[in-house]
């Protein structure tokens, strides 16, 4: 029996790499997202339930349609809390890996900072940033093919919409010390 004891362990699947570890379980994530949407529904339907989610003499008052919408979105939200905890299927399975998340992250992290820097640098020096970041740290693509590919769409995005259909872009300090 003590053989079997030692083959049985060696049979056993080694601990997951850090990089594939869960950071969050299916479950888990499912009960987070149900919870906000059901904070979310509250929030409309007494925001639309204030504004009028009555009928008035001439038709629905402007709450109305919204606030039946929001209380859908309460049910919907509730019905996916209460499945998420009843439901023991999914309860260990991963929704994503560290890995997953790392990759996840190496998008939403920049981006969020081009939507920050576009509001001091401007659409087109944020968007030069962007570009040439990914392409460097993302796509590991060379320096100057960064720069130079970046800096022609910044160019291009500015003859386009600036200069061409005379849209109004943010602008930051580059611009306005070029006279745009």
């Amino acid at each position: 029996m003590a053989g079997s004891d030692s083959a049985g362990a060696s049979r056993q699947s080694p601990a997951p790499a850090e990089e594939e570890r869960a950071v969050a379980s299916v479950r888990g994530v499912e009960v987070v997202v149900s919870l906000l949407l059901a904070a979310f529904a509250a929030l409309m339907a007494h925001d639309n339930w204030k504004s009028g989610a009555g009928w008035a003499s001439d038709g629905p008052k402007a709450g109305y349609f919204p606030f039946y919408l929001s209380l859908l979105l309460g049910a919907a939200s509730v019905y996916g809390l209460v499945k998420a905890i009843l439901h023991r299927a999914g309860a260990g399975s991963p929704f994503v890996n560290r890995d997953q998340l790392r990759r996840v992250m190496q998008v939403l992290v920049p981006t969020f900072l081009f939507c920050l820097f576009t509001q001091w640098l401007g659409l087109y020096v944020a968007s030069f940033l962007l570009i040439a970041g990914f392409m460097r740290w993302v796509g590991e693509i060379a320096w100057w093919k960064s720069v130079l590919t970046s800096l022609l769409f910044a160019v291009a995005m500015f003859v386009t919409f600036d200069i061409a259909f005379d849209v109004i872009m943010p602008k930051g300090p580059l611009e306005a010390l070029l006279g745009f």
